[in-house]
């Protein structure tokens, strides 16, 4: 059976040539192969699709990046795309299989029937080329950290005077739109959600409507938080995130415009060791942490405004 391969290409110096094979070694990647290319060294390396994630390849550039500083030497550049022998967008789904997230929500690929007798809500998902399928640990933690703020049992970094069906909640760098989504079956009233990628922005509309959710209850545009400024009528009670630490301390800023006084947020794809660094500018712009949650590498940032 034909498969879907990532292909990497590293461009780097020579003196971090041997950390690099070892990264890769240690990434998973099954084949690699270098080249001189004038005082630089390419190297190539291959790995199926199914064992990284969009959000596992951008860490491992930084892992990449960090070992240059280590040895003082030039930064190196990571690439990656797929090389498929077959239509990878249809052969995938054969091995999605329905997933449970947290106590209260069931990841269902849209095209395998709904199954009976479940208690749990019903997420329907189709992807596509858009990361979020709940396979990844960063959108598993935030579903997971959904589900703990919309649930029947106070936490306390839940504020006493919110009221779960009046929550209206901003995603930033939506994806799939599967935070979104989940955030609507979980009991808020409405989302706003943007993401750079047209391809994200017409995966969540697709799904929005697989759910059967109306456009007034998840309104999506193409942009970050500055396009989120202009769609939404009034601050935020919460805010989603789920990107990468880089882009969330960068943003952060903006975020002020969009969110009250009493609002939460949720900010994922960061790294364990990227936690302080993002902490410390949550701070800066008027946000505590109140809880930290971590699965593998990653963790998940619950806050709140000061």
């Amino acid at each position: 059976m034909a498969k879907t391969w990532w292909e990497l290409q590293i461009l780097c110096s020579p003196e971090i040539e041997d950390s690099v094979y070892w990264r890769l070694d240690e990434f998973g990647c099954r084949g690699t192969a270098s080249q001189k290319k004038g005082n630089l060294v390419s190297v190539q390396a291959y790995l199926p699709q199914s064992q990284a994630h969009l959000l596992d390849l951008a860490a491992l550039s930084l892992w990449l990046r960090q070992d240059a500083l280590c040895f003082e030497t030039s930064l190196p550049s990571l690439q990656w795309k797929l090389i498929d022998e077959e239509d990878w967008s249809s052969s995938w789904k054969q091995h999605w299989e329905p997933q449970e997230i947290g106590d209260r929500i069931l990841i269902n690929p849209s095209w395998i029937q709904v199954p009976e007798n479940t208690e749990r809500k019903i997420l329907q998902l189709d992807p596509g080329s858009a990361f979020g399928t709940g396979a990844h640990a960063t959108t598993q933690l935030c579903l997971e950290s959904l589900e703990m703020r919309f649930s029947d049992i106070p936490e306390f970094f839940v504020s006493s005077q919110e009221k779960k069906n009046d929550v209206v909640i901003a995603d930033i760098g939506c994806g799939s739109g599967i935070l979104s989504i989940g955030a609507l079956l979980l009991g808020a009233a409405k989302a706003y959600a943007v993401d750079t990628d047209s391809l994200a922005v017409s995966s969540t509309v697709e799904n929005r409507d697989i759910n059967g959710l109306a456009p007034e209850r998840l309104k999506v545009a193409q942009g970050s938080v500055e396009v989120m400024q202009q769609l939404v009528t009034e601050p935020v009670d919460g805010i989603v995130c789920n990107i990468l630490a880089d882009i969330i301390m960068e943003i952060l800023p903006g975020m002020s415009a969009i969110v009250k006084p009493t609002s939460w947020g949720i900010f994922s794809g960061i790294l364990l060791e990227q936690s302080n660094a993002v902490t410390d500018v949550l701070e800066k712009n008027g946000w505590v942490v109140a809880t930290l949650w971590k699965r593998k590498e990653w963790c998940c940032l619950n806050v709140r405004r000061q």
